[in-house]
């Protein structure tokens, strides 16, 4: 079978705009399914991306807009692809839940479940009535332990207390099954501490949870086919997209991707990615994703990201600053994935003159100028290495990644001041000794400039351009000007 390579981002919920939390998750896709396609070829990767559409909270703020929740869903799902236009994201398909061809298998997926077994035996969905605490904020049933002086943590507001008659999904009976596949690493989640909570959820043991919500309680939402009174809850909706958007059951796209390499998501959707998915899948019989990569939650310069505290950065305004490829190094370089990540965006314009204008930039400037000057810009290209951080990009280890680019980049600019090679070119006698020094410092460069690809291919793409050409010059203006 074919090498193929299929990475999701978690679709996002369009109660809000466009901020620096998504764009991570993005770019961080958006590397990974470059880096593949140079390696498998274009035809053999697919990235998803998309917005999650339906609930009480959008219903709210469409309410709030004054405006009806298909045209409040339409505004904000257009921010979201302009964000990822401006940041220069390649996503094969950007799915949304309010679209037609979504909903109808969404109520295909909906019918399969109810006709549906556990392992046990036991029907999957099973009418019942629940009694709890619900958060609209995040669109979920709470516990007491859940809250933090008996409000959400996430929203500082009190849960309703809500008590309906509802379909619930039978996740106990899957429970030890995904326990089995989760440690055996059939179905992998990093980092490492991730994966023990999961375990760990599964071992003190999960309620059921419901699938649908009283129409009179959510009225935006997909109809449950068998009930009337009944909307799809949310999650249900919005974790299928991953295969509706391959045009499951029969699309060849399905046939072809399915099932994941890799989801990318953040925390706070850790338990319905890794418990109930896994679940609604070995119910339908259809095949898990291989791994799921979760990243931490962010601060901004040490606070938490907040409205109230006007610290919620909008990738569009880095852009505007920095362009696409520099954002998306600044944001990718700072810290590694899995961790709890604090962004400086102070520490972003120190950072742009340090690694691109006094490190790759002037490294690129030197060569080319020595190059042209001294060995009238002929030099033999033989890369040694073109694939610099590729094992890390493979284990989403992009920060690091980059760091193994910095230190050959590092490496060519302490090698001219080392060996002064203006100095040498003085005597005759040198000539040899120079021209080596600066084949090694082009084959370097050219390394470098392959390798970065993944991360910058516009930028990639211009240094290949002038190491290529018959005779290397130096670029009139500078790669990265100065701030």
């Amino acid at each position: 079978m074919k090498e193929k390579f299929y990475v999701t981002t978690p679709i996002y919920y369009v109660n809000d705009k466009p901020h620096i939390g998504h764009a991570y998750t993005t770019i961080i896709a958006d590397v990974l399914a470059r880096y593949y396609r140079g390696k498998i070829g274009k035809e053999n990767v697919f990235f998803l991306t998309g917005t999650d559409e339906h609930g009480a909270k959008i219903a709210e703020a469409a309410e709030k807009n004054n405006v009806s929740p298909q045209e409040f869903t339409d505004q904000i799902s257009t921010l979201f692809k302009e964000a990822w236009k401006n940041l220069e994201i390649e996503n094969d398909y950007f799915i949304r839940t309010t679209d037609d061809d979504h909903k109808k298998t969404v109520v295909d997926i909906l019918k399969s479940l109810k006709e549906a077994k556990t392992p046990q035996g036991n029907d999957v969905l099973y009418e019942g009535e629940y009694e709890g605490l619900y958060c609209v904020g995040c669109e979920k049933f709470m516990t007491e332990n859940d809250l933090v002086d008996g409000k959400c943590p996430d929203h500082n507001k009190e849960p309703e207390k809500l008590s309906e008659k509802n379909w619930f999904f039978k996740l106990g009976d899957f429970l030890p099954a995904i326990k089995q596949k989760i440690e055996s690493g059939e179905l992998i989640i990093y980092p490492e501490g991730r994966k023990k909570e999961v375990l760990g959820l599964i071992k003190q043991g999960m309620p059921d949870i419901s699938i649908s919500r009283s129409s009179k309680s959510v009225s935006w939402g997909i109809d449950i086919p068998w009930d009337d009174d009944q909307k799809t809850y949310v999650w249900v909706d919005a974790l299928s997209n991953y295969i509706t958007a391959l045009g499951y059951p029969d699309g060849e796209n399905f046939k072809k991707f399915w099932p994941a390499d890799v989801h990318l998501m953040a925390l706070e959707i850790l338990k319905f990615h890794t418990l109930l998915w896994p679940a609604m899948l070995m119910a339908m019989d259809v095949e898990l994703p291989k791994s799921m990569y979760v990243h931490g939650f962010f601060t901004i310069d040490g606070q938490k990201m907040s409205k109230t505290l006007g610290n919620v950065i909008s990738p569009n305004e880095l852009v505007e600053k920095y362009g696409a490829e520099v954002t998306k190094y600044l944001i990718l370089s700072q810290f590694s994935f899995g961790s709890e990540s604090d962004i400086k965006v102070e520490e972003f314009a120190t950072k742009y003159n340090a690694d691109l204008v006094n490190g790759l930039g002037n490294l690129v400037n030197r060569v080319t100028n020595m190059v042209e000057k001294y060995l009238d810009g002929k030099v033999d290209i033989n890369i040694k290495d073109a694939d610099l951080g590729g094992e890390e990009i493979k284990q989403l280890r992009f920060r690091e990644a980059l760091l193994t680019i910095w230190q050959i980049i590092k490496k060519g600019n302490g090698l001219i001041d080392e060996t002064k090679p203006w100095v040498l070119a003085k005597d005759e006698s040198n000539k040899d000794k120079l021209k080596e020094i600066l084949e090694e410092l082009t084959n370097d460069l050219y390394s470098v400039a392959i390798s970065l690809k993944s991360f910058m291919p516009k930028t990639s793409e211009q240094i290949i351009n002038i190491l290529s050409a018959d005779k290397i010059t130096k670029p009139e203006k500078p790669l990265f000007p100065r701030l």
